[in-house]
């Protein structure tokens, strides 16, 4: 097999899963297996404890939870591992992703700042492959929004000369990457909430983690003035770059506009209305870059057939489709991008980002762990 083997780690915002690739890197980039290891319950408190400073003992459980997080990171990657009949010493090295627990960016803070847990030593130490972590922090020292990064992974893998595209990345926050047909800039920035609003409130209110397809969603009915007060959120019209986070967008934030609102609604009207917010806030985005053109899309929210029937609506101009049809699973690129970002730091090469992040200059992201 090809000596150019790398393994990427992500676990994003909605914390449903660690999602682990192995790729080959050497010419053209390609995934060659994808798994997901869930988290387990009692982690995944103690990581959304940390997000919301509840509980007591936060240094300890900061250190312990980085700790386990990184155990868990180390097995998805023994697993795919093994799964392929391979060894450690065929894997140039891992991208590590790891979990963001805040996110405070320029503006947000006197000393911004992002954390991102998952120790890359222990990673390091139990798969005894060289691994490669913390890649928002030099971004960010740099003056930069340390989020999102993906956008120059997306131009790597599915630039066009034939038509500008928007590459849309639905996680728990929704980002977007425009990659114009007749030149290599690149323009990317957070949108505002993607799946995240959505699992907090059917967590609220029917103990599910997520709604499958949309469909608590789709049984209500949104609410044009309840819709429009959650739009008139200073985030949504501060230009970019910008980025955001459960810090930002979450229960308090929902909390926050019932309370300012103040009118009775069903909450599965609030669900129907919080898929509206996400799917309009990312259209009105988009449609400020460009009229027309290729929307792929990535991420969770593919899953959610009310959200993507919803932005289809609203980008009726665009041919929106999956990353899938362009040979790409949309589970699975972010955490390709991360195996890619590593094969970058390892040949210290460095990405410009100041386009998308306002970083002053061009950066080797991450820190080199070695087993």
């Amino acid at each position: 097999m090809s000596s150019e083997l790398y393994i990427g780690l992500m676990s994003g915002t909605s914390m449903d899963a660690v999602d682990c690739v192995l790729a080959d890197l050497s010419d053209a980039l390609n995934v060659i297996d994808f798994i997901n290891v869930d988290i387990p319950a009692r982690l995944k408190k103690d990581i959304l404890d940390l997000c919301l400073e509840s509980g007591d003992n936060q240094i300890k459980k900061l250190g312990e939870t980085d700790v386990a997080l990184g155990k868990l990171f180390a097995s998805a990657a023994i697993s795919i591992l093994e799964k392929n009949q391979l060894n450690a010493e065929q894997i140039q090295a891992i991208g590590s992703h790891g979990q963001t627990i805040r996110h405070q960016p320029p503006g947000q803070s006197d000393n911004p700042f992002t954390i991102q847990i998952g120790d890359p030593n222990t990673i390091a130490a139990l798969t005894g492959i060289t691994t490669v972590a913390d890649f928002r922090r030099k971004d960010m020292a740099l003056g930069g929004q340390g989020a999102p990064l993906l956008p120059a992974f997306h131009q790597r893998v599915l630039k066009s000369t034939q038509t500008d595209r928007i590459i849309l990345n639905i996680g728990g926050m929704a980002n977007i990457t425009l990659l114009r047909k007749e030149d290599n800039q690149i323009t990317g920035f957070d949108t505002g909430p993607g799946n995240i609003l959505l699992d907090i409130w059917i967590q609220e209110n029917l103990n599910q983690s997520f709604d499958n397809n949309g469909d608590w969603a789709a049984s209500g009915k949104p609410n044009a003035e309840l819709l429009e007060f959650m739009l008139n959120d200073p985030y949504f019209s501060s230009p970019p770059p910008k980025s955001t986070g459960r810090e930002y967008f979450n229960n308090s934030w929902i909390a926050n506009v019932l309370s300012a609102y103040a009118k009775e609604i069903s909450p599965q009207d609030v669900q129907a209305t919080l898929l509206e917010l996400a799917a309009i806030s990312i259209a009105q985005a988009i449609k400020n870059l460009i009229g027309a053109g290729d929307v792929i899309v990535c991420g969770g929210g593919v899953k959610n057939k009310q959200l993507m029937h919803c932005l289809e609506t609203q980008l009726d101009s665009f041919n929106v489709s999956s990353s899938n049809a362009y040979g790409i699973d949309s589970d699975a690129l972010e955490a390709f991008a991360f195996a890619w970002f590593a094969k970058q730091t390892i040949n210290r090469e460095s990405i410009d980002f100041t386009n998308i992040t306002g970083s002053s200059r061009p950066v080797i992201l991450g820190g080199i762990y070695s087993p």
